[in-house]
């Protein structure tokens, strides 16, 4: 152990006496969620649509065969776009 070194065990408490960096009670945290059309499939990432025409990934055409039409298209996904669990103040 390096001399003046704090341990800090494994619970809250613990980490709670930890002293923060100066910035950090001012820094500014951005979270950016990804909602869009590649959302609807719940399939993978939002590479959906490279992989499944792109790089005609067999994992990808095998989820489109089995759960959409032929011809169904990216922009389809639109359709189905409701964001019914969606709850601002939850």
């Amino acid at each position: 152990m390096i001399t003046g070194q704090v341990r800090y065990g494994p619970t809250w408490p613990s980490l709670d006496t930890s002293p923060l960096p100066k910035w950090y009670n001012e820094a500014k945290v951005g979270i950016f969620i990804h909602c869009v059309l590649f959302s609807v499939p719940s399939f993978k990432s939002e590479w959906f649509w490279y992989r499944w025409i792109n790089d005609k990934n067999p994992t990808y055409i095998d989820f489109m065969k089995k759960n959409y039409e032929l011809a169904f298209t990216y922009g389809g996904f639109a359709n189905h776009f409701t964001a019914e669990f969606y709850d601002p103040n939850h």
